[in-house]
């Protein structure tokens, strides 16, 4: 049995900084992606995931994730989080949430019926996401 190729850390965060994918650094490295993967783990080259769980506090089903709240929800979380999405996306879930504020709107969820839009009542979530999002988009 041969000995397992090794990775240098300083060449992978290079090639990572150079913008190689992980399929082009598994050939340059001789090992599978998987292995470049566990790599950049290793080396703190991985960002780490973002939580939408305060923006999408309802667990949803499969069919409804991409769906227009899903999704503009998710985007102005990234916001908040410091990870804005491509302008146009964040365009659109700014423009979306603050139509449902000036409306009085909110949403609510269910798996059987999916994304509504609905009165607000008491504190608003989609007001609390948004107001999350434009406050890390200020600071930037």
């Amino acid at each position: 049995m041969g000995r397992r190729p090794t990775i240098d850390r300083d060449e992978l965060a290079r090639l990572v900084a150079q913008g190689l994918s992980v399929a082009e650094l598994a050939g340059h490295f001789g090992v599978s992606e998987s292995g470049v993967l566990q790599a950049k783990r290793s080396a703190g080259l991985v960002k780490g995931l973002l939580d939408h769980k305060a923006a999408l506090p309802w667990k949803v089903a499969r069919e409804h994730t991409q769906s227009g709240p899903a999704t503009n929800l998710r985007n102005l979380s990234a916001a908040a989080q410091g990870r804005a999405p491509q302008p146009e996306r964040l365009n659109t879930a700014l423009r979306w949430a603050q139509r449902l504020v000036d409306n009085d709107l909110d949403v609510a969820y269910d798996p059987a019926g999916g994304f509504r839009e609905v009165p607000v009542a008491g504190v608003s979530h989609v007001a609390a996401v948004l107001a999350a999002a434009r406050q890390a988009l200020a600071r930037e």
